[in-house]
C-alpha cells in the first residue's frame, strides 16, 4: 500500500520559475522520496531508496554506473511519458545498470518492483 505525502518547493532561478515537487511515499514499510520536476512539456522524475534509484527515461542509468549507483531506467506503461509518482511506479524497467542487475532488477519489473528489490 502506498501512502503520498507531497511538498512543493519553489525554485527561482534567473528567467527560470520551476515547482519541483517532493513525494514522500511508503512501499513495505519504507519510506521513499520522489522528485517531479517539470522541465518544458515534459517531467524529470524519479526515486531513491537507501540502495539505489528508479527513475524515467531522461535518466542516464549508465553515468549513475560510473558512481557506483544501482539505477533503473523506467518506460510508461501507456503513453509517451512518465509524468509522475504513480506512471513511475505502474511502468516497466527498461534500462538497468550493472548494479541494479547484481541487486536483482529484472527487465520487464514494474517500477514499483524495482524500487521494493533496491531497498
Amino acid at each position: 500500500m502506498k501512502t503520498y505525502e507531497a511538498g512543493r518547493y519553489d525554485l527561482i532561478k534567473p528567467g527560470l520559475n520551476t515547482i519541483m515537487e517532493e513525494v514522500k511515499f511508503s512501499l513495505k514499510g519504507h519510506e521513499i522520496t520522489g522528485y517531479v520536476i517539470p522541465i518544458g512539456d515534459v517531467n524529470l522524475v524519479f526515486a531513491r531508496t537507501s540502495q539505489g534509484l528508479v527513475g524515467c527515461g531522461a535518466i542516464d542509468v549508465i553515468a549513475l554506473e560510473k558512481f557506483k549507483i544501482p539505477a533503473v531506467k523506467v518506460r510508461p506503461s501507456s503513453g509517451d511519458s512518465i509524468r509522475n509518482i504513480d506512471d513511475l511506479l505502474n511502468g516497466k524497467v527498461a534500462v538497468i545498470n550493472t548494479f541494479a542487475q547484481k541487486s536483482g532488477v529484472m527487465q520487464d519489473m514494474s517500477g514499483e518492483e524495482a524500487l521494493k528489490t533496491l531497498m
